[in-house]
């Protein structure tokens, strides 16, 4: 996490994440939340997550303000909840050690020899250049 603050982001958490990023001296910038509530730091946007899951809120919100990408940590991982929003921003997600790219057509990216992939989801039609199939769903870059 420490290489994604390098970066100033724009820090979008829920209110208990937000209490140990105050203790930990990081500042958040808004906070998905089902009322105001009281925060020991100033100048915190809270955004009604609705009858939306806090991910869903944090993406809408993002994407009205035209952020064309998000770097998301998170211990809970719902494949449902970022679906409908991968065409609409780039997402990166960080979940138990791994880094997940949710993707549509089109997607490249440079990574070096023997990295490891794996797809998390069924793909339909996959074309691959850079890659070999080491066994099912699961590739190594040449």
């Amino acid at each position: 996490m420490g290489q994604l603050l390098k970066w100033s982001p724009t820090i979008v958490t829920t209110l208990q994440t937000a209490e140990i990023f105050n203790i930990r001296g990081i500042q958040v910038d808004c906070i998905i939340t089902e009322g105001h509530e009281e925060v020991v730091q100033s100048n915190i946007m809270f955004i009604p997550a609705g009858n939306h899951s806090i991910s869903q809120a944090a993406l809408t919100h993002l994407i009205t303000q035209a952020y064309p990408a998000v770097n998301i940590i998170t211990d809970e991982l719902n494949y449902a909840d970022y679906e409908c929003f991968v065409d609409k921003i780039n997402m990166v997600i960080y979940n138990n050690h791994k880094k997940i790219y949710p993707i549509s057509s089109g997607f490249s990216k440079w990574k070096p020899v023997d990295d490891f992939f794996e797809l998390l989801t069924p793909a339909n039609n996959l074309n691959f250049k850079g890659l070999t199939n080491t066994q099912r769903n699961k590739y190594i870059t040449i």
